[in-house]
């Protein structure tokens, strides 16, 4: 860093994402893209909206924020989007958190939980997992904090049901909860039912993953009309025009076609589950994923290894350094034809290390 970098910050870990090789050909597992392509609707939608770049784009957007609406059954006042989930997360720590208010959440969930506190310079606990990998919610501190849940967690892929959670907004009336809802279409129960009930609920969903828009960068939050209002008063004091032209008509043709990506997204439920029970039948433990991808262990090859390996053969996988999740590996799930090619490799892996071993 250079000299005049500010203090603030020189303690700041920043989040780490997955890598995006740009020579190699590789088969992708490692970032939880979606395997298929947009709609062609929304390829036609982004193609229109380009010849009209010279043009600042809808500061409220308030089409995008309609039809969102329509589709979930809310008020457009519900809703504000945002460029990727990962910008409302942010105003949401800067909006429901302060030295008085800390945000608690799991200690393994989504990396940018602790990036975000540290960067806006609030208090923040960590809430350990079980030894089964699952959060127990009344493991929660009992006191005043903003909790943030990424259901279904990552990379543990685990999931609440809404009843859970429902109960933990009757519990904490007096705190902010939010749900992270960036996996919810591969099997999890959403809590979007919910908001129209209680005042302290904001639900974050992205279209990065079941909606194949990764690249697009667009999410967005639904929550009372105060807590929206709160979020507003961030954004707007930051960038207006956080949700580019392109990106919104991309987002409202997405909703419009909705049957394809909900057919996509069984599809990759249905290879998630071919893949896990290949998983077994190697040995792996593989814990329940409500997720686009499978957190795995084997008691014969540790992770680093099996991620090395992996991609010396071609295929990334998503590897953590954290001590209690080191001998994991997180595995998007893919087209049949990518899940066949892992395996393949996994096999020959483990074969190769017993006779290294033997």
């Amino acid at each position: 860093m250079s000299r005049f970098f500010s203090s603030r910050y020189t303690a700041l870990t920043p989040y780490t994402p997955g890598e995006q090789p740009q020579g190699r050909k590789y088969i992708k597992l490692n970032t939880n893209e979606s395997p298929f392509p947009p709609s062609p609707g929304v390829l036609k939608a982004v193609t229109e909206e380009a010849q009209r770049l010279q043009l600042y784009s809808d500061p409220e957007s308030r089409l995008l924020r309609e039809a969102l609406a329509t589709h979930y059954a809310l008020r457009p006042e519900q809703l504000l989007v945002g460029n990727g989930s990962d910008e409302l997360l942010n105003f949401a720590f800067m909006a429901f958190c302060d030295e008085n208010c800390p945000a608690f959440f799991p200690d393994i969930t989504y990396g940018f939980y602790p990036v975000y506190a540290s960067l806006n310079r609030l208090p923040y606990q960590e809430i350990p997992l079980r030894e089964d990998l699952s959060f127990c919610l009344e493991d929660l501190p009992d006191k005043k904090g903003t909790v943030f849940l990424a259901n279904p967690n990552a990379p543990t892929g685990l999931a609440k049901t809404a009843e859970e959670i429902e109960q933990l907004l009757q519990k904490r009336r007096d705190c902010v909860l939010v749900v992270d809802e960036a996996y919810v279409d591969f099997g999890a129960e959403s809590v979007l039912p919910l908001i129209d009930r209680y005042d302290n609920l904001l639900v974050i969903q992205t279209f990065s993953k079941s909606r194949s828009m990764a690249g697009a960068r667009l999410g967005f939050a639904a929550g009372c009309e105060a807590l929206i209002g709160d979020l507003n008063t961030l954004k707007y004091s930051t960038n207006p025009y956080n949700v580019n032209r392109m990106t919104a008509a991309a987002g409202i043709a997405a909703l419009r076609e909705d049957a394809y990506y909900q057919a996509n997204a069984r599809t990759i439920m249905e290879n998630r589950s071919y893949t896990a029970s290949a998983l077994c039948d190697l040995g792996f433990f593989v814990p329940e994923s409500k997720a686009n991808f499978l957190f795995a262990r084997s008691s014969r090859i540790d992770g680093g290894r099996l991620y090395r390996k992996l991609k010396e053969r071609g295929i990334l996988v998503r590897h953590f350094e954290k001590p209690r999740i080191s001998d994991y590996v997180r595995i998007t799930i893919g087209t049949l034809d990518q899940m066949k090619a892992l395996l393949h490799e996994i096999k020959a892996i483990l074969k190769e290390e017993e006779a290294w071993n033997g």
